[in-house]
């Protein structure tokens, strides 16, 4: 009995766990308010909703478990669709277009880890100034206009459908399974975790901790110009207004899923369920006829609670530890 109560124990104090149950209870609560969620098609929506969001939640995982983060996501998803888009629209090759766009948002990763590790600025403030400008040079290069109008081989790559589910999101699906696995599993990107938890140990120990958050942010702004481009090509446009807020809404998802702003923990299957909850909470809010300007009240107040859950749960291993 003892055993049992140890394991039962042991179980909800995983985050993935505990994140599974709250999941499965909005499926049940919103089965049973909305004849319209549990339909193929809802559900579907709902993945394809967040799929943007997961993609960019794989390099935001490795940010946080190694202590950083990153602000500028939004901004970067958002120019390099552009760039891509602009590219198709002047006739250069739909391949050399993409490689433009995973360029960019890869170039503006190297710099911000670049900035942060070798010069030792704060992320947050490396991060919000690449924000601001970046934001500002998409609106330079498109003249604050959207767009649109992409040649068909461009759009097959995010509206194709494989058995009904639109490859995005198997896209999507794909990367953070193969995102987790590699955290989780391989001695390279486990050096994140170190990093986060004691970076003077880390660098005692023989990790090279500068070249690791560079390739980190790198990292980052390669899978947020991909979400970028996916993007681009699942609307057939390039908007001057898109990725506004994603950042936060990527952070929030992740440290829902259990990464520490302090670093050191967290998962990228946690980042997905986190981003998975948040768009089966705004999917409800919507079936039950919710004004949709709640959406960012919703997002802002889980923020909170997740920092301030992980607040005590550091206090939590701090005591205990101690």
């Amino acid at each position: 009995m003892n055993e049992k109560r140890v394991f039962l124990k042991k179980l909800t104090s995983i985050r993935e766990f505990m994140l599974l149950i709250i999941i499965l209870f909005m499926f049940v609560l919103m089965t049973v308010l909305s004849p319209f969620f549990l339909t193929a098609d809802n559900l579907l929506a709902v993945f394809l909703g967040l799929s943007v969001q997961a993609i960019i939640a794989v390099g935001m995982t490795n940010l946080l478990v190694s202590g950083g983060f990153d602000l500028s996501v939004g901004s970067v998803m958002a120019l390099s669709g552009a760039i891509c888009a602009i590219s198709l629209l002047n006739d250069i090759p739909v391949v050399i277009s993409i490689l433009l766009g995973l360029l960019v948002g890869t170039a503006v990763g190297f710099l911000n880890g670049c900035i942060v590790a070798i010069l030792g600025i704060n992320p947050f403030i490396t991060t919000l100034g690449t924000m601001m400008s970046m934001r500002g040079m998409l609106l330079v290069i498109t003249g604050a206009k959207n767009a649109y109008g992409l040649p068909k081989p461009f759009l097959a790559i995010a509206q194709t459908k494989v058995f009904g589910i639109q490859s995005l999101t198997i896209i999507a699906i794909v990367l953070t399974i193969i995102g987790d696995l590699l955290l989780r599993n391989t001695r390279f990107f486990r050096q994140n975790y170190y990093i986060g938890n004691n970076e003077r140990s880390a660098i005692l120990s023989g990790i090279d901790v500068k070249k690791m958050k560079i390739f980190n942010y790198s990292l980052s702004g390669f899978l947020t110009a991909l979400a970028g481009i996916l993007f681009t090509s699942r609307l057939n446009s390039a908007s001057t207004t898109a990725g506004v807020n994603l950042e936060f809404q990527v952070i929030t998802s992740v440290i829902i899923g259990g990464a520490s702003l302090k670093g050191g923990e967290g998962t990228v299957f946690g980042a997905f369920l986190g981003a998975l909850l948040m768009g089966l909470v705004s999917n409800a809010l919507t079936l039950l006829g919710v004004e949709v300007y709640w959406n960012p009240v919703v997002i802002g107040v889980t923020l909170l609670l997740a920092v301030i859950i992980d607040h005590f749960n550091q206090k939590r291993k701090a005591a205990k530890d101690a």
